[in-house]
């Protein structure tokens, strides 16, 4: 990590999905895991003031609410799989009283939206997992009125994101090897542009560009806390479920290792690299 990484403030971002006590205290709070990351995302999507707005994979719901601010005379429209994260998204909602913001437990891929009813779709690390993406962004597209925009903010490829890279070597105790992006099921599907162009351009949008961004990825204000939330998503929870005792402790023992390392003082960071994706439906 850069000097400059390693002196960033700690994330004071909503209160944290961890602090929900009915049902979802698990959540990873991934709001302040992507701080820095929605800041450069908010300032891409240029909400306006009248936009009727799409959050695909909304989670709690910060960039639904943060889209609904902005369009103080149009509304937002968060969409997720989620049923916890969705509870926190309106629980939150009501509480900083956005009149203009609705939540809907929904497959993206297949769910009915309106026709040609949104302006803007945005989606912070929300639509790589869908099974069929090509299906999946021809659905979000009919729900957009002609020359609306998307935003998309999607993970580089899996070796430029030390998150992923350091974290999974710590827990599995040998360099992986590498794995290709699984169209649809991965969380780096999206990585390659040509790829993702191919797969927007099918669905019927245009104007498609890949912006680079190059920000750090927060876990906590020390290893400690660092582990625990480390261990709230399920990625690496999986790869400690197969292991017997002994090695499931060695496991946790260096990642513990891992985190101290990435421990900056100031918060536990490690590097990561994404896209910001814009096009237009055609």
């Amino acid at each position: 990590m850069s000097d400059q990484q390693g002196t960033q403030t700690p994330p004071s971002s909503e209160p944290a999905a961890g602090e929900h006590a009915t049902g979802a205290a698990e959540l990873f709070d991934y709001d302040a895991e992507l701080r820095l990351y929605n800041e450069r995302f908010r300032a891409a999507a240029r909400v306006g003031s009248h936009d009727r707005v799409l959050d695909i994979g909304c989670g709690t719901g910060q960039t639904t609410r943060e889209a609904a601010r902005a369009a103080v005379a149009g509304s937002a429209l968060g969409v997720d799989v989620s049923a916890p994260m969705l509870e926190r998204a309106r629980q939150l909602s009501d509480e900083q009283a956005l009149p203009n913001v609705s939540y809907q437990l929904a497959d993206a891929q297949v769910h009915p939206f309106p026709l040609t009813h949104f302006d803007l779709c945005i989606s912070r690390f929300g639509t790589m997992f869908f099974a069929d993406p090509v299906a999946a962004f021809t659905n979000i597209g009919r729900a957009l009125r002609p020359a609306a925009r998307l935003v998309l903010l999607v993970w580089q490829d899996r070796d430029r994101n030390e998150w992923a890279s350091a974290i999974r070597q710590s827990l599995t105790a040998a360099t992986a090897a590498p794995i290709p992006p699984a169209p649809g099921r991965d969380a780096f599907s999206l990585a390659d542009p040509g790829s993702t162009e191919d797969i927007l351009t099918a669905a019927g949008f245009t104007d498609v560009t890949f912006t680079d961004v190059h920000e750090p990825v927060y876990y906590g204000p020390d290893t400690v806390t660092a582990f625990d939330n480390v261990l709230r998503l399920l990625k690496f929870q999986d790869l400690l479920a197969d292991l017997d005792a002994a090695t499931a402790e060695q496991a946790r023992t260096r990642l513990r290792a891992t985190l101290a390392a990435h421990d900056t003082g100031n918060g536990v960071y490690f590097d990561s690299r994404a896209w910001i994706i814009t096009a237009h439906r055609h």
